[in-house]
């Protein structure tokens, strides 16, 4: 019987190093994941983007404004007399006002040019700003002609600044549409000018 509990002894250290190397393989493989971890690591970044807002509006009484934006739905100009009645020489006058909405979040460069029937042939039209809303032959050019088919300036330009808040719409630009009669100009003949004022944001 002691040869056999003798016997035993040796085995029972045996298991526990075998035990004692497992647990500690155990504990080192623990180890070395934490350490890989440390060594990966992520950022993020991010951002939201939001377009600005545009918006071009005219009015033909130069006080109440809406959008005209197809020739389809062109605001009809008011002519002074004799608009329906025109002779030689005659000069007929019409406001326009022009301005960026609320809300706009850049100044504008306005293009201004023409589609019509008769006009050069009988007719000759100039475009040009005035300080303040009317369109008479008493009215004087502000600036330079904006645009015209008799003073050589074909289609023109002006600048559009929109409001400093964006709560309210920028500064009116008021236009005088000047056109007169063709000393030849042909009896009966029916004409029509339609103007583009194309805004561009700067």
């Amino acid at each position: 019987m002691t040869a056999i509990i003798e016997d035993q002894k040796p085995r029972n250290r045996g298991s526990r190093k075998i035990a004692a190397v497992l647990a500690g393989g155990l504990v080192l493989g623990v180890g070395t994941m934490a350490t890989l971890a440390s060594w990966n690591d992520s950022e993020f970044a991010t951002a939201s983007f939001t377009a600005g807002k545009f918006i071009f509006e005219g009015a033909a009484d130069q006080a109440t404004f809406s959008d005209h934006a197809t020739s389809g739905g062109a605001a009809s100009l008011s002519f002074t007399t004799p608009f329906n009645n025109m002779t030689p020489n005659d000069s007929i006058y019409a406001g326009y006002a022009v301005r960026l909405g609320t809300g706009t979040t850049n100044n504008a460069t306005v293009t201004v040019s023409d589609t019509a029937t008769g006009i050069g042939a009988d007719y000759k039209y100039t475009v040009f700003t005035t300080a303040t809303a009317g369109c008479t032959s008493a009215s004087v050019p502000l600036a330079t002609v904006v645009a015209s088919n008799d003073l050589g300036v074909g289609t023109g330009t002006f600048a559009l600044a929109k409001n400093a808040l964006t709560t309210s719409p920028g500064a009116t630009t008021f236009l005088c549409v000047k056109v007169t009669a063709d000393a030849t100009l042909t009896q009966s003949t029916v004409s029509s000018l339609t103007l583009q004022m194309a805004a561009v944001s700067n």
